[in-house]
């Protein structure tokens, strides 16, 4: 039986250790997502989801409990075997697409390639232009980002989070800054996604009305995951 694709054990992170001001975040998270799993994460502001996040995406480390990414355990990895799976393993939506909007969007969902620098030139346009169509932006690839709507950047960005064929993708209230047609239509490429290609979703939103489209809800409380 394959591992889950993530899968926290009594994780907890604290600030400030030994400090008069040391504050713990998080309590004694558990958490597994399978493949395919399509959840979302909800929670009022100062809850910890922001800390959860970073620390599933090997942008931060618990002060205590183990996380494991397809079955392997982070703990005893260096920085840069961690940046390594994370760059491989973990695809990023943000609510601000944080695209750079003096290239085009062929151009920005082409950097993590380049970056990987296992890809050769004619590969990696290959593969922007493959992705982009996908999310519907094939005649626009050429634009800069700047020049694309609000809808079209989110699109843009989801198809950069594809770029190396991740296991799992989080995406941090990604449909935040888009109207209400858009919002759904970013929501369906990413149900769309999940389905076709067997990507693990983890969604940070505070719609409801989206969170319940989702196939699971975990509502994180004073740090603590209560549903």
């Amino acid at each position: 039986m394959a591992s889950p694709v993530l899968r926290l054990e009594k994780v907890c992170k604290s600030y400030n250790i030994g400090q008069p001001s040391e504050v713990e975040v998080l309590h004694d998270i558990d958490l597994i997502l399978e493949r395919d799993d399509f959840l979302a994460l909800m929670g009022p502001s100062g809850s910890g989801k922001s800390t959860l996040l970073n620390i599933i995406g090997l942008l931060d480390r618990p002060t205590s409990g183990r996380l494991f990414i397809n079955g392997q355990d982070t703990a005893a990895l260096s920085d840069a075997e961690l940046t390594h799976l994370r760059g491989h393993t973990i695809g990023f939506v943000f609510q601000y697409h944080n695209l750079i909007s003096a290239f085009s969007a062929r151009e920005n969902v082409e950097m993590p390639l380049l970056v990987d620098r296992t890809f050769l030139s004619p590969a990696i346009t290959a593969r922007a232009s493959a992705l982009l169509a996908r999310v519907g932006l094939e005649r626009v690839m050429n634009n800069l980002a700047m020049n694309l709507s609000g809808g079209q950047q989110q699109r843009a960005a989801v198809a950069r989070a594809l770029a190396m064929s991740p296991d799992l993708v989080l995406a941090d209230e990604p449909t935040g800054n888009l109207d209400t047609k858009s919002a759904d239509s970013v929501f369906e490429l990413l149900r769309e996604v999940n389905r076709d290609s067997h990507t693990t979703f983890l969604i940070v939103t505070h719609n409801v009305d989206l969170a319940r489209r989702c196939d699971r809800i975990v509502e994180v409380v004073d740090g603590r995951i209560e549903a």
